[in-house]
């Protein structure tokens, strides 16, 4: 979605009001600025003062950028995390986290769960994700970043419409950090994906997009990738996808987001195999492409049940580190495999193919949907899940295009 990352700080009493650096009076009556990706005030003196009549003092981010020749809002962020980077990270206490698996009920996001899915596949995703219930906005959802070593980052606090599953932008945008609320100026914030927990399945290839709520909705219609999340069109990174070092990776990018994830994909692919889905852009109006809508606005038009998955086992998270290991998500399988066909014979006449040829070093485009970056680095990956996963459906997408590269490099050698 198109939306602006810098807004004023959503008001919650007066302990989000401060005296304004201008007419400094008396009553709290300045909103700072924050950055939605962080949760941060940018500075202490970016924002708006309530007294438009007397004082009318308001200093945006784009001024304080210009005024401290601060090139791009990445460059500012940068400054910052290098300035503190001798400090260790900080958590979220457990405590915090435990009071927050809670009041589904009351959740309006789990509601509109509920409604499209049911409150049995609801249930597994509550488990698969710590879907989580916040009292700062009655009715709001907590997304925790959880990392492979089951430390939790922080939570993004989000208002949803139950009926929706929109988010609730008016009268002001309902956005806010578990990490900001906690107001400890010590804390020490470094994000992780959302959903980084799930990576110890190494069996799987990864999808990513930019939202939370696309992540654990499309998980449901695409089980056979693991699905995360990097919270907006500008948060994918290096350092966050440094844990998919050897992955196989497909980013899903919202509407008109495909040309910046593109050259994101070429930046990382040192760490990892990124193909980039143009899915949206292939399908999308003219109207679509102008509200900016994500892959969970198409997959929602679709009963989930119509999709052919033949197996979705959602399994207890092994790595989570054991101060969160005490929540036991359930199992649910939606329709099981018959006993499946091995593939050796296919994999045995595709191993002699690509061992008994050069593989090229440039970029290959494999469908309307994907290129490669690393031809040589694909095939290793592809055989590894393959041959993981030998004869089961889910992964037969892997084995094809396996196939498909070798009629192309046929091709290209004659």
């Amino acid at each position: 979605m198109n939306e602006h990352r810098y807004i004023l700080e959503p008001y919650n009493g007066m302990k989000s009001r401060y005296h304004c650096p201008a007419c400094n009076h008396k009553k709290k009556t300045f909103s700072l600025y924050i950055d939605t990706e962080t949760g941060e005030h940018i500075h202490p003196t970016v924002g708006r003062c309530d007294r438009e009549s007397n004082c009318g003092y308001h200093y945006t981010p784009k001024q304080y950028f210009q005024d401290n020749k601060i090139d791009t809002p990445r460059t500012f962020i940068s400054r910052k995390k290098i300035k503190s980077q001798h400090k260790p990270v900080s958590f979220i206490p457990i405590e915090i986290f435990k009071a927050s698996l809670q009041e589904y009920e009351s959740n309006h996001f789990v509601q509109f769960l509920i409604d499209l899915f049911s409150e049995e596949v609801t249930s597994e995703l509550i488990s698969r994700y710590f879907i989580a219930t916040s009292k700062h906005w009655s009715g709001s959802t907590v997304f925790w970043q959880i990392d492979t070593k089951g430390k939790i980052r922080t939570g993004k606090i989000m208002l949803y419409s139950s009926s929706t599953g929109k988010r609730i932008k008016e009268p002001f945008n309902h956005i806010t950090w578990a990490h900001s609320l906690l107001k400890r100026p010590d804390f020490e914030l470094e994000q992780c994906l959302f959903g980084e927990h799930l990576l110890n399945d190494k069996s799987k290839p990864i999808a990513i997009v930019e939202s939370e709520k696309t992540a654990i909705i499309a998980s449901v219609y695409l089980p056979q990738f693991i699905w995360l999340a990097v919270g907006s069109l500008t948060n994918l990174n290096a350092k966050k996808c440094s844990v998919l070092n050897g992955r196989i990776v497909t980013l899903f990018p919202d509407l008109n987001g495909f040309e910046k994830w593109s050259e994101k994909a070429n930046e990382l692919s040192k760490i990892a195999i990124f193909n980039v889905s143009d899915l949206l852009e292939r399908k999308a109006s003219e109207e679509e492409r102008r509200q900016g809508l994500d892959l969970a606005d198409y997959l929602i038009k679709f009963d989930y049940r119509d999709f052919v998955f033949k197996k979705s086992t959602i399994e207890k998270p092994q790595i989570l580190h054991s101060q969160i290991n005490f929540i036991q998500p359930q199992h649910v399988s939606l329709a099981e495999d018959p006993k499946p066909k091995n593939w050796n014979q296919e994999i045995n006449v595709l191993e002699s193919f690509f061992e008994n040829i050069q593989v090229p070093n440039e970029k290959i485009k494999l469908d309307k949907c994907s290129t490669i970056i690393d031809v040589s680095k694909f095939i290793d990956s592809h055989f590894s899940v393959i041959k993981a996963n030998n004869g089961k459906r889910a992964f037969l997408p892997h084995l094809n295009r396996l196939q498909e590269l070798k009629k192309i490099l046929i091709i290209n050698l004659n």
